[in-house]
This record gives C-alpha cells, structure tokens and sequence, in this order.
C-alpha cells in the first residue's frame, strides 16, 4: 500500500500536525486501524517539541467523518467476535478522551457530514471550525443505537433541552445552527479551507497561532438560526420526564409557529427505536451530572450489553444490509416501553 493509499494521513509543515482521515468512498468512516493510526500519531507529536498545534481533517469534500464503520461491528458480530466489538469501542473511546485532554492546540476541519464518531474527533478540539458543507448529528437512534464516543457528556450540556431533542430525534443540522447549539466554534466558508492551508504554511509562529488565524477568516454574518426560534417548544416537550410524556406533549403543541414542527418531530420519533431513545433519554440524565472520564464509562457499559440486548443488530439489517428500511424494533411502540428494562442496562455501572 503507497503512502497515499493509508486510511490515515500524516504530516508536518510549519511545525503543524496535519492529519487527514483517508477514506473518502466510505466518508471517512472509521475502523480499528484508522483508530490506532490516530492515537500514534497524537501520541507521539505530544511528546514532539517541533509540532506544535494539529490540524484534523477528512479527505474529500463530503464528510470529514460520518462515523464509525458499524456494518463491520455487524458483521463481527455475527461472527460471534463480541472481543473485537469490545476493542473498537475501548480504543475509539480512548482516543476521543485523548482529544479533550490534548495538550497542544487541535483545530477540527468539520467539513461536510459530521455524524457520531465524527463528533467524537471533533468535540474535543480545541477549535471546531465548520463550513456551509457541515452537516453534525448523532444518529444513532435510527439504527438502533444510542450517541456515544462522549455524546452523553457534551449533548446534556447544550442549552436548555437541545442535547435531548437531538439526541432522540438524531437531526442533522447545519453550520449555524452548530454555532448557535455550541457544537462548533467559528464557520469559515468551503472556499477558504485551502486558504488556510496555505497560510498555516506561512504562518510567523512569533505574531500569531494557528486559533488566530483561523478565527482571522471566519464567517461573522450569519443568518438567524432555527434552532433558536425552536428553543421554546423544545425545551417545553423535551423536558418532559419519559418518552411517552414527550410524545404525548408533541401531540398537543397548536401553537402555529411550533404546529408543523412538532409533527414531524412526532413522525421522527415514531420511526427511531423506542428501546434506543429510552435508553438514550437516561443516557444523557445521568450524564449531565458525570465527569466526562464517567460518561465514556457508561457508554462503555452499555456497548457490553447492547449488541445482544438492544437493537442496533437489526436497525443496520434494515438500514446498511437488507436495505429494506423497515426494522422490526423489539419493542414496537413507545407505549410498549418497559421501564425495568431499560433500567436493566445501567445496572452494575
């Protein structure tokens, strides 16, 4: 394999890390070796004094990470290696904690889709810079899944109920959205991403850093956010105490600015896996008030539990193999939500 061909990219200009996600076909999903790739290399340009600051990207102009490989967790899942499941998820977690707590500048080029283990990689930089490309969400729900590579630490910290809202419905939002949920830092538009290169390249390490810089080419007029005019009715039918008080508060919303939105907020929440969002729901509770060390134990926790347990092994049948998009999600319905079952998941935490 050429150096070109590595699924991880790595190099040094103007004492600047650069590290490029290579597997644009398959948005630059990660697996197992593009995990440890990464951890090596931040590991050793921590200890390097001529690096000193890191640029995170993805190759190609469609996502810097939509994620995880997760049909390949699938697949070693049938295959009863629940070992290798276990070690994607330990050393992926790893790495995102390696992030938060790096100890020199990280920029985070979000460019195109940003979704689950891609805002693993990005949460934690020290700068998350977005484009008008930037599409973030933790989908998991609609898989079966529940957010996690830290999801549980930084979405309950969003303002008011945004975290919950995006963590049940699994939304996709853009650029300033991102910027208005805290999710992203500055925009820069797609245009000036190989300006930035190029003047990182030249950057006079003795008058400014590579934050400065980028923040030197952001974006300052952006237009109002629908985040912020939602922000009333999701903290309202978001806060509720269970996903049937949810449903239920959604049902009632007649407000004419809200009316639409909660029905197609309703429409989504149907669709995702009842057990994913109860789940879920608790997820993000309890981890609002965890360490972020804490959080990454939990989602741990419950990896162990929920490929046997929960439903993402047929929400990727339905969604990634078969494609037939009509996953039989055990249970059905949120009215059919057992309490003590979702309990049973964070038990021996």
């Amino acid at each position: 394999m050429s150096e070109s061909q590595l699924p991880v990219l790595a190099q040094v200009r103007n004492h600047i890390g650069h590290l490029t996600l290579n597997r644009p076909a398959g948005l630059n999903a990660l697996t197992l070796e593009m995990v440890r790739l990464l951890q090596h290399q931040l590991d050793r340009w921590a200890r390097d004094d001529q690096v000193r600051a890191v640029v995170l990207r993805g190759a190609g102009e469609r996502a810097f990470c939509a994620g995880g490989d997760i049909r390949g967790l699938y697949d070693q899942y049938l295959a009863g290696n629940s070992a290798a499941i276990e070690t994607f998820f330990t050393e992926e977690y790893a790495l995102d904690q390696c992030i938060h707590a790096y100890p020199k500048p990280l920029l985070a080029l979000m460019d195109g889709f940003v979704l689950g283990g891609g805002m693993g990689l990005s949460q934690g930089a020290s700068l998350r810079i977005v484009t008008e490309r930037s599409r973030l969400g933790m989908p998991e729900t609609g898989i079966g899944y529940f957010p996690d590579v830290g999801g549980s630490y930084f979405l309950p910290r969003l303002p008011g109920a945004l975290g919950i809202y995006l963590g049940l419905t699994g939304n996709h939002i853009r650029s300033d959205d991102a910027l208005y949920a805290g999710l992203a830092d500055i925009c820069l538009p797609s245009e000036c991403l190989d300006q930035l290169d190029q003047r990182l390249d030249q950057l006079n390490w003795a008058s400014q850093t590579p934050e400065q810089l980028a923040h030197s080419l952001a974006v300052s007029d952006l237009p109002a956010t629908e985040l912020a005019s939602l922000q009333p009715a999701i903290d309202q039918h978001f806060a509720q105490p269970d996903l049937p008080a949810i449903q239920h508060s959604l049902s009632q919303e007649q407000r004419p600015a809200y009316r639409d939105w909660a029905q197609n907020t309703l429409s989504t929440l149907q669709a995702r896996s009842p057990i994913a969002m109860a789940v879920t729901l608790e997820l993000l509770r309890r981890g609002r008030q965890l360490e972020l060390v804490d959080c990454f134990a939990l989602e741990l926790h419950l990896d162990r539990q929920w490929f046997e347990h929960g439903d993402i092994v047929e929400g990727v049948r339905a969604l990634l193999v078969d494609k037939d998009k009509q996953p039989r999600w055990n249970p059905a319905h949120i009215d059919q939500l057992d309490p003590a079952r979702v309990s049973a998941f964070f038990e021996g935490v």
